[in-house]
């Protein structure tokens, strides 16, 4: 029989509805059942592709003896951390502070006033590695609540009197310098790893903020070679594109299998830079591949792009993409020789039971492209891992910017065309009746208001698509987007923004996003988007709250960089001399290449009159970029007052609204780019 999950709509809440716990969701049915029993809350937290959420599952939550013990002595409440992340962020503080680590499963213990009072991450059935097993810690915390229940209502209270640490950090006065940033990039690198690229040990993340952030400053080397090293990885399929989110070991050969549509969008967009750095084609490739996998996967019919690829199928992780050397030559037959030596398998397996994660270790085969597409089609019929087809708003937005700045980077408009879907998607189905952003969409109905950084991802995809079609609607929607964020989740005492809107349903602290790791915060995405925003409506104020993030946070980012790579990168933009180009007029599509033509990460773009019309969209006119009047004299203020040259096309260089002649050649405007001020 189902428990209450079998209402919810998340993949992660669904597969526990037919646990023998009595599962609730997060709301005010357990809560008020907390407080009527005066018993404890235990919050279990996770996410569908968490390979050992699924292991306790099976282990304990589907035990019935467990299931007894957990219905009787507390409220068990289940939380998909993707939909809530401000729960999660309170309970990971909790366990981090109190065990010195985290991660998923997170199990944390609250008073019925919502004071958490412990919390650990995976327990097991039995001791072992000097870890209790997950009955003990029932025991022990159902026996601390019978026996010593008001030593345990204090710690909760004081627990709650910590919590929140991030939303009272004062700014700094120091002022933003140039100094601090190569400081920052100088730390980056003594921890470079210049064997295998990225940084640390294992378990080893790809860091694509950091990337970013790298290109942007000049220092391609490190940055370089890490696209490099992973695209020849493990932790990059070989044969069907796309990302697993981390790798197990420090040379990138094996990954922790689960695909995330963040770090996708995320590396895509990397790639893509890196390309444009280097011209190493292998890195277009990769962005390429890395889109059309999304493309191809994640997309659902009703619009938008799914969350995750689970690790596991079958009940083994990675068994949908590993490979036996005779499955290899059962295959691809007289090819598999090659094949083989190409992807670094052995007889033996390189991997776990005999089988091989595919890398690019050897010597290219001529006809590379058949072999993987054989292999693409002998994998599809293997049973496939868990979809996560939930839509995120945040996580959409980010794929939104890649898309866009691909497409018109590559002139791919199947690559623009949807970008403009997915953020058509998000505009209809993602906003309540008062148009606020929702969080998550599934079963055709949007739920839960949106997080600083479901606005925050959104804003740049906005400014990034406008830029890639000239639409004026997403400009406008993207002020729109900037002022709901300042009205609704702005600190005017401390500067920053709060991870939820004002008006959100209190917990037990309010708190501010502040790492960028693995994806970007709401805080340094905030910046990010309204610095541009800033160029684009030469409105101040944007800029304003903008610096307010950064000076509350760049101490934190001067001392851990790698945390903090985006925040990092709004602050070398807010540093650079940033370059607003608008151009206007009739077929001005290649003033618009020459933009396009080469990396430029301190640059805002703006364009009218047939300005998009050669850029991938073919439905220039009203509303779309193509010859509309209030483009060019009232939507965007950066074209406000640019008129064409002789009837031709003209672009304008400014700096601050300061414009230098306009340019009506792409030669020109190329050698106005490289020139100096």
């Amino acid at each position: 029989m189902s428990n209450r999950l079998a209402q919810e709509s998340s993949p992660y809440l669904l597969q526990h509805k037919d646990n023998p716990v009595d599962w609730f969701p997060w709301g005010d049915e357990a809560i008020a059942r907390a407080r009527s029993g005066e018993r404890p809350l235990l919050v279990s937290i996770g996410y569908s592709a968490c390979h050992w959420c699924h292991v306790m599952e099976r282990e304990s939550f589907e035990d019935p003896a467990v299931a007894t013990l957990m219905n009787e002595r507390f409220v068990p409440i289940k939380v998909d951390r993707e939909e809530r992340p401000d729960l999660d962020a309170i309970c990971m503080e909790v366990c981090q502070a109190l065990t010195g680590q985290g991660g998923w499963p997170l199990n944390a213990f609250l008073t019925p006033t919502l004071q958490p009072f412990y919390a650990g991450t995976y327990f097991p059935p039995e001791p072992r590695s000097g870890m209790p097993s997950w009955r003990m810690v029932l025991e022990a915390v159902a026996d601390a609540w019978e026996n010593r229940h008001e030593q345990v209502v204090r710690q909760g209270a004081e627990i709650a009197r910590s919590l929140g640490a991030t939303a009272r950090l004062r700014p700094s006065a120091e002022p933003i310098r140039q100094e601090l940033l190569s400081a920052a990039v100088s730390t980056l690198g003594s921890s470079y790893d210049s064997r295998h690229g990225g940084w640390g040990a294992a378990p080893k993340f790809p860091h694509a903020s950091v990337i970013e952030l790298l290109l942007a400053r000049g220092e391609a080397d490190m940055a370089r070679l890490t696209l490099e090293a992973m695209a020849r990885g493990g932790i990059y399929d070989q044969v069907g594109g796309g990302f697993a989110r981390y790798s197990v070991d420090a040379a990138w050969r094996v990954p922790h299998f689960e695909k995330m549509l963040y770090d996708n969008a995320l590396l895509a967009r990397a790639y893509l830079h890196g390309w444009q750095v280097s011209r190493v084609q292998r890195l277009r490739q990769v962005c390429c591949e890395t889109l059309d996998w999304a493309l191809r996967e994640m997309r659902g019919p009703e619009g938008g792009f799914y969350s995750a690829l689970d690790a596991d199928s079958e009940g083994a992780e990675g068994k949908f993409y590993v490979w036996t050397a005779e499955e290899l030559r059962e295959v691809l037959g007289e090819r598999a020789g090659e094949a083989i030596e190409y992807f670094g398998a052995r007889e033996g397996g390189n991997f776990e039971h005999g089988t091989n994660v595919l890398q690019a270790v050897g010597p290219e085969p001529a006809d590379l492209d058949q072999i993987r597409a054989q292999l693409y089609e002998a994998r599809l019929a293997r049973v496939r891992p868990g979809l996560d087809d939930k839509r995120l708003t945040g996580w959409n937005a980010l794929m939104i910017s890649a898309l866009a700045e691909a497409g018109g980077v590559l002139e791919r408009p199947d690559y623009v065309e949807a970008a403009v879907e997915c953020t058509n998607f998000l505009l209809s189905e993602l906003r309540d009746g008062d148009r606020r952003l929702l969080r998550t969409w599934k079963d055709g109905r949007g739920r839960i208001e949106g997080y600083l950084d479901d606005h925050a991802f959104f804003l740049e995809a906005l400014l990034t698509l406008y830029e890639a079609t000239f639409e004026p609607r997403f400009y406008r929607e993207a002020v729109a987007l900037a002022e709901q964020i300042l009205e609704r989740f702005s600190d005017p005492e401390r500067g920053g923004f709060f991870t939820t809107a004002g008006d959100r349903e209190p917990l037990v602290a309010r708190r501010k996003d502040l790492e960028d790791s693995p994806i970007p915060s709401g805080n340094s995405s905030a910046a990010f988007g309204l610095l541009r925003l800033a160029l684009l409506s030469g409105e101040g104020r944007y800029a304003q709250h903008a610096l307010g993030v950064l000076r509350l946070l760049l101490p934190l980012g001067m001392r851990q960089p790698l945390a903090f790579g985006h925040l990092l990168r709004a602050a070398d933009f807010y540093l650079a001399p940033v370059r607003e180009v608008a151009i206007v007029g009739p077929g001005a599509g290649s003033l618009v290449r020459a933009v396009r033509a080469e990396y430029r990460p301190h640059l805002v773009l703006a364009g009218g009159e047939d300005g998009g019309t050669e850029t991938g969209r073919e439905d220039a006119g009203s509303d779309t970029g193509g010859a509309d009047e209030g483009v060019r004299d009232g939507g965007v203020p950066l074209l406000k007052g640019r008129e064409p040259v002789d009837g031709r096309a003209a672009a304008y260089v400014c700096e601050h609204f300061v414009c230098k002649a306009p340019v009506t050649t792409p030669e020109e405007l190329a050698a106005s780019l490289q020139a100096g001020p």
